[in-house]
This record gives C-alpha cells, sequence and structure tokens, in this order.
C-alpha cells in the first residue's frame, strides 16, 4: 500500500469509519500511522484517557486537525485512574487548533477555571456540558466572552449554573443558533426570557424543567382552560428564525414564560411539547396560525385539572379537537405525528382530550408519513380502517391502544405506501391480525415487543425483518419517536 499515491491511500481512509478499524490501519506502516493521524478529526475518550500533560501533548500531536473531541466519564469510579482536570483542558484547547466542536461529559474535576481555558478557542462554535458538577455561571461567562465563534450550546444537568448573565450576554451578542438547557435545577423557563434579542436568530431550542415533577397530576392545581396568553404581547421578543421547538417538564401557570414563544415562531417545522402543564387550546391554536411549515409535532400529555367555570372542574389532558382542527387548517405540510398520553384509563375516554373524530380530521387533512400513538384510549378499528386510506403514511407505531384488534390490523394492512409497523403491549391483537399483514406481503420491517396473543411464529411469517420481544420492561422504556424526529 505504500507504493500507492497519497491522494489515493487518503479516499481509502475516508471510507474506513470505525475506530477500531482506523486504530489497527495505522499500525501497519509508518506512512499510513502518519496519514491516518493527519486525517482524523473527530475523537471520543474517557477513562482509559492518560491525563498527564506529555501524553495529552503526545495526543494532540497525533491528530493535528481533531476538530471535534468528547470526553466522556460515564460510569468513572476512582478505580479507573484520573479523570481530566483543568490542566488537562487548557492542553486540548491550546494544541486543537482546529477544535469546533466540545463534549465534556461527567467531568468532576474541570471547574470555572478550567472552562475559562476555553477562551483560547477561538474556532469552537460547539459546547455541550454534561452532569459537571463544578460548572457555574462564572465559567459560562468566560466561555460567552471568550469563544467568539460560540454557535451552539447545550447544558444538561448542570446544578451549580443558578444566574444568567452568561445568558444575556449571549442574547445581545446574537450568535447563538443552537441552545438547549436540560434538568439544570437553578435555571427556570421565565429566565430564558432574559436572551433578548438572541431569540431573533435561535434556530433550535430545547428546556427541559426539572425531570419528574410534572409528570402527574397536580393535585388540587386548576389551570383556566380559556386563558389566551397569546391575546396581547406580553413579552418583547421575537423567534423567527426557529425552526426547532421542544419545551418539556415545565409549568406556564400562573406566570407565562416560555408558553410565549407558541405564539412567536413563523419558521418553525419540529415541535415537541413533553409534559407542559397549564397550555390550552389557545397555544396550539395561536401556534397554528403563524406555522404554517410545521412538519412534525410531538405531543406527549398527562392529566391536568381544567375548569372554564369556578362550578365546574374536570380533568383531562391538555388539547381537545380543536386544536387538532386548527392544525388540519393550517399546518397541511405536517409529515410526522407522535401522540402520547399517559396516566390516562381505557376505563375513562373523556380523560383525553381528543377525540377519534378530531384526529381523523387531521389525519386525513396532511401528508402524515409517520405516526406514533401511545395509549390512544380513543382510536379503535375503525379509526384504522379510516387510516388505511392515507395515501402516504409509510410508518405506524401502536403502543397500548387497547381497543386494536386483528379486525384493525385487517384494514391496516392495505394502507398503500405502509412500510413500517411496530405494536407494542397491544393485548387484542392476535396470530389472526398479524397474518392478515403477511398476505398484504408489502411490509419492510415488524417490530412485536410485548403483545400476549403474538408468537414468533406468526411474526416471523410477515416479513424478512422481524423484531420480536416478550419482555415487558423494555416494551416500557420505548417512549415514542426516537429515530423519526
Amino acid at each position: 500500500m505504500e507504493d500507492l499515491p497519497e491522494a489515493l491511500v487518503a479516499e481509502i481512509l475516508k471510507k474506513i469509519t470505525r475506530t477500531s478499524d482506523l486504530n489497527s490501519l495505522s499500525l501497519v506502516s509508518k506512512q499510513l500511522y502518519k496519514m491516518e493521524g493527519n486525517q482524523r478529526g473527530a475523537i471520543r475518550v474517557g477513562s482509559s484517557l492518560c491525563t498527564a500533560t506529555k501524553a495529552l501533548k503526545s495526543l494532540c500531536a497525533r491528530f493535528p486537525n481533531l476538530w471535534k473531541v468528547e470526553i466522556d466519564y460515564s460510569g468513572w469510579i476512582p478505580r479507573h485512574g484520573k479523570q481530566l482536570n483543568n490542566k488537562g483542558l487548557f492542553v486540548f484547547s491550546s494544541h486543537c487548533s482546529s477544535l469546533t466542536d466540545l463534549t465534556l461529559s461527567f467531568c468532576s474535576y474541570i471547574d470555572d477555571s478550567g472552562l475559562g481555558c476555553l477562551a483560547y478557542c477561538k474556532t469552537l462554535v460547539s459546547l455541550r456540558l454534561k452532569s459537571a458538577p463544578e460548572i457555574t455561571s462564572i465559567g459560562l461567562f468566560s466561555v460567552a466572552v471568550g469563544c467568539t465563534s460560540l454557535s451552539a450550546l447545550h447544558l444538561i444537568d448542570c446544578e451549580k449554573i443558578h444566574s444568567v448573565e452568561w445568558l444575556e450576554y449571549l442574547g445581545r451578542d446574537g450568535s447563538l443558533e443552537e441552545l438547549a438547557v436540560m434538568n439544570c435545577k437553578g435555571i427556570n423557563h421565565h429566565d430564558l426570557l432574559k436572551f433578548g434579542s438572541g431569540w431573533m436568530k435561535l434556530q433550535k431550542f430545547e428546556f427541559e424543567g426539572n425531570r419528574g415533577i410534572y409528570g402527574l397530576c397536580q393535585g388540587d392545581v386548576v389551570y383556566d382552560s380559556l386563558y389566551d396568553a397569546h391575546s396581547k404581547n406580553i413579552y418583547e421578543f421575537c423567534s423567527e428564525s426557529l425552526t426547532d421547538l421542544r419545551l418539556a417538564h415545565i409549568k406556564t401557570s400562573p406566570e407565562v414564560g416560555l408558553r410565549a414563544v407558541l405564539g412567536k415562531c413563523k419558521a418553525l417545522e419540529k415541535l415537541r411539547l413533553h409534559y407542559v402543564h397549564a397550555l390550552n387550546d389557545n397555544d396550539l391554536i395561536a401556534l397554528s396560525r403563524s406555522c404554517s411549515n410545521l412538519k412534525s409535532i410531538s405531543l406527549w400529555l398527562n392529566l391536568q385539572r381544567y375548569s372554564s367555570d369556578v362550578r365546574y372542574c374536570e380533568t383531562r389532558t391538555s388539547f381537545t379537537d380543536n386544536s387538532l382542527y386548527a392544525l388540519a387548517l393550517n399546518c397541511r405540510m405536517l409529515q410526522i405525528v407522535d401522540l402520547r398520553f399517559t396516566g390516562c384509563s381505557s376505563d375513562w375516554p373523556s380523560e383525553i382530550g381528543f377525540t377519534q373524530k378530531g384526529f381523523l380530521v387531521l389525519i386525513q387533512s396532511c401528508p402524515i408519513r409517520v405516526l406514533v400513538l401511545n395509549t390512544a384510549n380513543f382510536f379503535d378499528d375503525e379509526g384504522m380502517k379510516a387510516l388505511s386510506s392515507s395515501p402516504y403514511l409509510e410508518t405506524l407505531e401502536l403502543m397500548m391502544c387497547e381497543a386494536v384488534t386483528d379486525v384493525g390490523m385487517r384494514f391496516i394492512a392495505h394502507t398503500p405506501c405502509l412500510r413500517n409497523l411496530t405494536l407494542r403491549l397491544c393485548r387484542e391483537v392476535t396470530d389472526v391480525g398479524v397474518a392478515e399483514l403477511g398476505h398484504a406481503h408489502k411490509l419492510e420491517t415488524l417490530v412485536i415487543d410485548c403483545c400476549g396473543k403474538v408468537s414468533l411464529q406468526a411474526a416471523q411469517g410477515v416479513t424478512k425483518l422481524v423484531q420480536y420481544s416478550s419482555d415487558f420492561s423494555a416494551a416500557f422504556m420505548t417512549v415514542g419517536l426516537g429515530d423519526y424526529c
């Protein structure tokens, strides 16, 4: 191989993607060792990393063109050796001149002083901090001031970050295009409004509050089902560049907070609302009127208490058919729909604000390509019959849809473009219904998880690509769209 032109060898190296293969290839000859080192642009290291300064410098010299570095100490215990500390991070930041993307996960020995070293990385574009217990707002402010090219910032499980001067600075600078703040106890969703003019350039935003707090019905808290947070301009900011929005585990009452964003993002294409409390139809109606480009929506809803009259209160999920009608009317490009209902009983259909009628209006008005329904108690075989005429539906996932039976399988088997079907905990589907799928000869992939009346033999007779499991706990750990969004 040493006789081959370097340009050809370089092209061969580009085709090899597995790190282990690249490491093995670099041992073949000095030429390959040098070329592979020069070409390697990304590395991921953790407990096996030697943190001695000389070793770190040697690593940077071995890979002089590194642009992406991920340091991950998940699962680390003291006997694994020393973690990278402030001094080690300084070596990386000062010797990787091309570094644009850095991820620090579970780095317990890096504090504000170490993070301040990143100010030397004038090329740094993306920074992700996950479970960084010693990082505070001071360190983040140093990054905000020093890293002038920064356009993406992710903060996950960073408990010591409280004040938001760094956020205000980044907002004034206006360089961020992507911002994610997840499970950082010292930052609430009202703080994010201090981002100010930074919202104008932001394209992707994700905020997740403290997980678990808003997963269940909040006792005696009652929300106003008629309140309109968009009837007047409460907050002076604009988010017209935002295309991807996720809000999760937050309460938007009595203070509006990030709820106001829903009526201000005209370019939005992807929306995920996961267990957001106090929202109502007015929020999705306002969003639908301004977001005609919406292509993907994911609603994970739980039981909440609503009232429009002091004498009457109902326990249900946040939205009703009025929201579905608004989406059907205004969002005609919608292709991906993920609906998940938590804590709702099949014995009480009214706990879900949607009905099958409203749902089918949405499905029949938009070119739905991917549909995920989790505990959709309103959906039955008649719904499957209507769904079978959807001309664009390629992927269908049903989880705990107890009203869907073998009859529904017979209908859905004739959906024109259906290629991928997933059934999880659908207890009324049997081998008979699965056989109907096989007769149609349309499916490319079939996933059966914990459907007690479906056998492995029946599933294998449907298509070549079959995933079958009877593990009840694994089925419950599956939470929706995953690869689709």
